[in-house]
């Protein structure tokens, strides 16, 4: 966990030094700072589940969406932050937690490093904080028995049309188990999701 914490706060600074390189008069010009951001939306669909649980799941499905904002450090290398409300958990099939659905909501924080080719696909990969909003076993939301914090490592393709609209497929990897009390029973059972999105760029 302590080395995705690294890794993310090490992309935000490479971030930061570059949009720091550019002086407030070239704001505007030509091959200045706004020309080389990107703003966007994103929304689509997720297949969640829980791994390493001592009891059976199925995947759940779920829905993620949010904003973008982009920076170019070339045509084809750039580092994208993402604010994104997504919903993680599973289908409990049986055990201590009994057969329910387990939905996780977070406010979730990408930071992407991107390889985008002339002709619009690109590879991206980078770590994932989230942040808990709720947390509901089958119905329950005061339990709190899930973690306020999770974090996660992603890789995914994707292609950005000319005109701005794209497709994007990611695998979301836990880092960190997300039960609040550790439990040899339960397992150190993490977040692992699928992801499927439209975007448009502006």
């Amino acid at each position: 966990m302590k080395r995705s914490v690294f890794l993310l706060l090490g992309l935000v600074a490479l971030a930061f030094k570059g949009f720091s390189q550019t002086s407030p008069e070239n704001l505007g010009r030509r091959g200045g700072f706004l020309s080389k951001m990107e703003f966007g939306l994103t929304a689509g669909g997720n297949a969640s589940n829980f791994t390493n649980a001592n009891f059976p799941t199925d995947p759940l499905p779920g829905f993620q969406g949010g904003l973008t904002v982009a920076y170019k450090f070339t045509e084809n290398f750039i580092v994208q932050e993402e604010f994104l409300y997504t919903m993680q958990g599973a289908k409990v099939k049986g055990g201590l937690l009994g057969t329910r659905d387990v939905k996780l909501s977070y406010a979730a924080i990408p930071i992407l490093l991107k390889y985008r080719t002339s002709s619009g696909f690109f590879v991206e990969a980078g770590p994932q904080a989230g942040f808990k909003i709720k947390e509901d076993i089958g119905g329950v939301t005061d339990a709190k028995f899930f973690k306020k914090i999770d974090f996660g490592m992603i890789g995914g393709i994707g292609y950005k049309s000319n005109i701005g609209l794209g497709i994007d497929a990611r695998y979301v990897y836990g880092l960190q188990k997300v039960q609040e009390i550790p439990s040899t029973v339960l397992g150190d059972f993490k977040n692992n999701s699928i992801q499927a999105s439209i975007f448009y760029v502006f």
